[in-house]
């Protein structure tokens, strides 16, 4: 049996094992605790369905088809200091007048009725925030005016509000069964700057 001497002389041996056990403890504690719970298996990639023959790309609608193109292409003479350029998509030409403000004419021909005069001048009103009208504000609202390849049905329409925007629009069937779409749109004070050359525009349209 050990004597008191040794004992005492044994305990700050004791003392740090002890102390050390303690620390261990504490460690393995607050490792079990901190350590990630262990993942499950990753989910299995979900397959695409195959993409259909033909089908544009995601996200893609496909090209805009080109419009017809007439047996007799329709003319003009510019009014001065307008500018002409060939369009792509659905536009044949795109005509700009000079000045301030942004406006455009865009010539634009599809074949037969093109879905009727009607239909047409409410999706004008439509673009610009303005009702539908029925066919006694229709024919009210409708001018002509007369040239060479025909008569041409002429809207001007405004929008309401401070921003407002002003399309003038005229429409021509020609003899081969076309209709021939020219629209003057853009910002109301600058639409109304080049009407009057715009009207002239249209007078000087012909086939030969």
């Amino acid at each position: 049996m050990p004597t008191p001497s040794a004992l005492r002389n044994a305990l700050p041996t004791l003392l740090l094992a002890t102390g050390l056990l303690a620390v261990t403890g504490c460690d393995r504690d607050q490792v079990s605790r901190s350590a990630p719970a262990p993942q499950g298996p990753a989910a299995a990639p979900v397959a695409m369905p195959p993409a259909m023959p033909g089908a544009a790309p995601g996200g893609m609608s496909g090209e805009v088809p080109p419009p017809p193109t007439p047996n007799a292409p329709l003319k003009w003479t510019l009014p001065k200091g307008w500018t002409s350029a060939a369009a792509g998509g659905m536009r044949f030409a795109t005509l700009t007048p000079p000045g301030p403000g942004k406006a455009e004419v865009s010539v634009v021909v599809l074949p037969g009725a093109a879905g009727g005069e009607a239909a047409n001048v409410n999706r004008w009103r439509g673009q610009i925030g303005l009702p539908p009208m029925d066919d006694a504000g229709l024919a009210a609202a409708r001018q002509t005016v007369k040239c060479k390849a025909g008569t041409v049905a002429v809207f001007d329409f405004t929008s309401q509000g401070q921003a407002q925007s002003r399309m003038v629009c005229g429409t021509l069937v020609t003899q081969d069964g076309n209709t021939w779409f020219l629209k003057l749109m853009g910002d109301a004070p600058a639409v109304t700057n080049a009407r009057k050359d715009y009207l002239r525009l249209l007078e000087t349209l012909h086939l030969d």
